[in-house]
């Protein structure tokens, strides 16, 4: 009896480790096609905040790692466009903390003049049917921020209509855009400050 359910064990510790060394050598050869795939999907997304022909470098290899409240807490990643070498804009990775069900993350494409160039929602858990018009496969609203300027942190016309500004709401449903809409704007303060700190800040993969 005992042999026999040693031998069912080095059996099962046999099957167990070819397991693991098959599923080791399927992630090794699948993981380029996955990082090519991830990849192809963050170019498709930065198009949608930043205009391709406004730069001319490989954005996505332009990253760095930057920690300032107006993008949220934490670090986050900005991918800096050049054109002849010339910095022109950035995409910037942005929280807005106080959703109606939580932190919204978002995409802020911006130049360094207060011009916000595209915005899009990555994440987020608002009410389905209510908060969630930010999404562009429901609603258009979120292509609204493209070209809008901003002029200076006292511009009022960076809200909500409810609260004076130039922004609509949803029915029903106020605090989900008043967080996205204060999210881009502080998002749009930060890119104009950025120029003289682009040299400052550790590229993606670096510790700072």
């Amino acid at each position: 009896m005992l042999k026999t359910m040693q031998k069912h064990g080095v059996t099962l510790a046999v099957f167990a480790a070819l397991a693991t060394g098959l599923t080791a050598v399927v992630n090794e050869l699948t993981k380029p096609t996955i990082d090519r795939q991830a990849a192809l999907q963050q170019k498709a997304l930065f198009d949608e905040v930043l205009p391709a022909d406004l730069y001319d470098n490989d954005i996505q290899q332009s990253c760095s790692v930057v920690s300032d409240p107006q993008l949220g807490a934490g670090d986050r990643h900005i991918y800096v466009a050049r054109k002849a070498g010339r910095p022109v804009a950035v995409v910037m990775e942005v929280t807005a903390p106080d959703g109606y069900s939580g932190a919204i993350q978002l995409l802020v494409g911006a130049d360094f003049h207060g011009k916000v160039l595209g915005t899009r929602v990555t994440e987020h858990h608002e009410t389905p049917g209510l908060g969630d018009k930010i999404e562009l496969r429901l609603s258009d609203w979120i292509t609204h921020f493209s070209g809008k300027t901003l002029a200076g942190a006292s511009d009022a016309s960076w809200a909500v209509k409810k609260d004076g500004g130039q922004f609509d709401q949803f029915t029903g449903a106020t605090i989900t855009p008043r967080a996205v809409v204060n999210a881009v704007k502080r998002a749009g303060l930060f890119a104009e400050s950025l120029p003289p700190q682009l040299d400052q800040f550790p590229s993606c993969g670096e510790q700072p």
